[in-house]
C-alpha cells in the first residue's frame, strides 16, 4: 500500500479529517481523535492504527509489527513496512481502529458526525 492509497481509503470512512502533522505525517482523525497515521516514504511508509487489546496481542506475535512509539500505552501498533502484507489486511486493521476511536465518542459529536 503507498501513502496516496492509504490517504484514499482512510478519506472513505466516514466522519474522517485529515492533517499533515509531526513532520510531513499523514494523520487521520474521526471526530478529532486520531485513529491512524501515516509515517515515512511515500511509497513504502510505517501504519500505526489503534487497535483491540486482543488484535494487539496478536499482532505482537507477527514480525511485521510493533507496538507503536510514543503511543503503544494507548494500544497503538504499528506496521513496519507498508508493503510486507496486502493492502486489504492493513485496510482491515485500519477501519476497525476508525470504529475503535469512533465508539468512544462523546454522544453529541456521533449525532454531528451522523453515526448515532
Amino acid at each position: 500500500m503507498t501513502r496516496s492509497e492509504f490517504d484514499a481509503f482512510c478519506a472513505s470512512l466516514p466522519g474522517t479529517t485529515h492533517v499533515i502533522q509531526w513532520g510531513g505525517a499523514s494523520v487521520w482523525k474521526v471526530g478529532g481523535k486520531i485513529f491512524a497515521i501515516w509515517g515515512g516514504d511515500d511509497a513504502n511508509g510505517h501504519i500505526s492504527f489503534k487497535a483491540s487489546d486482543l488484535t494487539g496481542e496478536m499482532l505482537r506475535e507477527r514480525p511485521q509489527y510493533q507496538p507503536a512509539p510514543y503511543l503503544a500505552r494507548a494500544g497503538w501498533m504499528q506496521l513496519i513496512s507498508s508493503t510486507s502484507v496486502e493492502a486489504g489486511e492493513t485496510e482491515a486493521y485500519v477501519a476497525a481502529a476508525h470504529q475503535l476511536i469512533a465508539a468512544k465518542l462523546p454522544r453529541r459529536v456521533k449525532l454531528e458526525l451522523g453515526f448515532a
